[in-house]
């Protein structure tokens, strides 16, 4: 396979139920199409209070989901990535229990963030709302800890405690589950919410110079390991262009909403300016656990004034338009109709935001599939899935209509879909073919455009109309073509 092979994003129990599970479809139905896997959190417990991003034991796995040893044996034939979960705990850790228990006097109490270690000074009015919070309201929590009620920081939910990496602890802490992590098989590290480590006063709390520190530090300790960092930041695409030169890879947040901005507008203007200037170091996503950013082409928040890659007004059209084409179902799952929000991400499948329109899709992951870096597939998007309303309704998180628990009928039924035997074939051709190993080159005009991969006598160029969705992938090797269109989805 290529070195920047396509990748599988999956949490294990909502695939494959195991880690050996997610090895035998990957070895089986999936074979050739992936070169590594992105398991989701699979520690102890796997399913808390936020979808395993709580564990309370981060180095072990969970065994409801196997072992150690299933891990390095997927880790024989595939990339394993893994999530190292820098910003916090679970409240129910050990750790934090015990300082819940003797306060002070625990030898874990300065790992954990309260207002007054950020503010030892006092905090104004004029801080506090400095802070920069994904979601709404101050990131603290009221928990006694010892004899004493403390104002904690928690920046995502009650349960998920924020720790010190001022402190001597915390780097025992993170060390050691880096230690577990890549003993475990794991060669990739997704730093989780990395960037709201860094609280300072005075500042947004939110990627500052501490932050670049952390991230130094931990990217010295995967390198030492053997393992690669993968940066997880949403925020203006400037960020991302200045972040990409300090780590190995970052996320091309970008990327989903221009597609769709493209396929809804019809118009790849947008696209074609990111394509000039986007980093070469960059992990593809159209969709992943979390909901389709819009924070990433828009006006930066920390710098007013710093345009985005989409106008505001071309923003507000996307967002009315993927509420459109998933039939409202996207608008009950995002904001302040869903608990555990984000306030700059919509929450619905990819597929149900173009409006289950088989050919909008495949032109979709085609267009992720083409462009440089490594392509990295969501196991809802790879299935064409939809939004998965009584999950939502049954838990009340918006992030949950896209994340669906596939049983075995419906993964081989998913497989039976065109659609979906156009991604998997596109995705082998991203994996094997050696037109990828060479040089990329765009044109894109209003509505019409071409991507285009060359590597001696190899190429690889799709060709599309944003306006009717049609599209023509060629592949050449040699005196070997083969060319399959948007007619292939419906047998034409």
């Amino acid at each position: 396979m290529n070195p920047d092979s396509p990748q599988l994003i999956t949490y294990v129990d909502r695939l494959g139920g195991t880690v050996t599970g997610i090895r035998d479809l990957l070895a089986t139905r999936l074979s050739d199409a992936f070169g590594g896997v992105h398991l989701l959190p699979y520690f102890t417990p796997f399913d808390g209070a936020d979808a395993g991003f709580d564990p309370v034991d981060h180095a072990s796995i969970d065994p409801r989901l196997g072992t150690w040893d299933d891990v390095r044996a997927l880790s024989e034939t595939h990339t394993v990535m893994s999530d190292l979960i820098v910003n916090h705990v679970s409240a129910d850790s050990a750790a934090f229990a015990d300082v819940r228990r003797r306060g002070d006097a625990s030898p874990f109490a300065p790992m954990f963030l309260t207002l007054d270690s950020v503010f030892p000074d006092g905090v104004t009015e004029a801080d506090l709302t400095r802070i920069y919070r994904p979601r709404p309201g101050l990131p603290f929590t009221a928990i006694v800890l010892g004899d004493r009620l403390r104002l904690v920081w928690t920046t995502f939910t009650s349960e998920q405690i924020d720790i010190d990496l001022r402190t001597d602890a915390a780097w025992e802490y993170l060390t050691a589950v880096i230690d577990a992590l890549v003993a475990g098989g794991t060669s990739m590290l997704r730093l989780d919410a990395v960037g709201y480590t860094g609280k300072e006063a005075g500042t947004s709390c939110f990627m500052t110079a501490a932050t670049e520190r952390y991230t130094q530090r931990i990217l010295e300790l995967a390198h030492d390991r053997g393992a690669r960092v993968l940066l997880e930041i949403h925020g203006h695409h400037t960020q991302q262009i200045a972040i990409a030169r300090t780590v190995d890879y970052v996320y091309d947040f970008a990327l989903p909403p221009l597609v769709l901005h493209a396929l809804h507008a019809h118009d790849a203007r947008p696209l074609a300016r990111w394509l000039e200037i986007r980093p070469a170091n960059s992990i593809t996503v159209l969709d992943t656990h979390d909901g389709i950013g819009i924070i990433d082409v828009g006006v930066s928040d920390l710098a007013p004034g710093e345009p985005g890659l989409l106008e505001p007004e071309q923003i507000d059209a996307l967002v009315e338009a993927i509420h459109d084409a998933s039939g409202g179902t996207s608008r009950q799952a995002t904001g302040a109709a869903a608990s555990n929000l984000d306030l700059y991400q919509v929450n619905c499948t990819f597929y149900d935001a173009l409006g289950r329109d088989d050919r909008r899709y495949a032109l979709a992951r085609l267009l992720q599939i083409m462009t440089p870096g490594i392509p990295q597939v969501y196991y809802v998007g790879l299935l064409a899935g939809e939004n998965d309303m009584d999950l939502l309704k049954a838990t009340g998180v918006g992030r949950d209509v896209n994340r669906h628990h596939y049983t075995p009928d419906e993964i081989d039924a998913a497989l039976a879909r065109p659609v979906v035997g156009l991604q998997l074939d596109a995705l082998r051709l991203r994996a094997t073919h050696p037109a990828f190993a060479g040089t990329f080159s765009h044109d894109l005009r209003d509505t019409r455009g071409e991507l285009r991969w060359d590597a001696a006598d190899a190429s690889v160029t799709l060709g599309f109309d944003l306006g009717d969705a049609s599209f023509q992938l060629t592949a050449t090797d040699g005196s070997a073509t083969s060319t399959w269109s948007h007619a292939r989805l419906t047998g034409n």
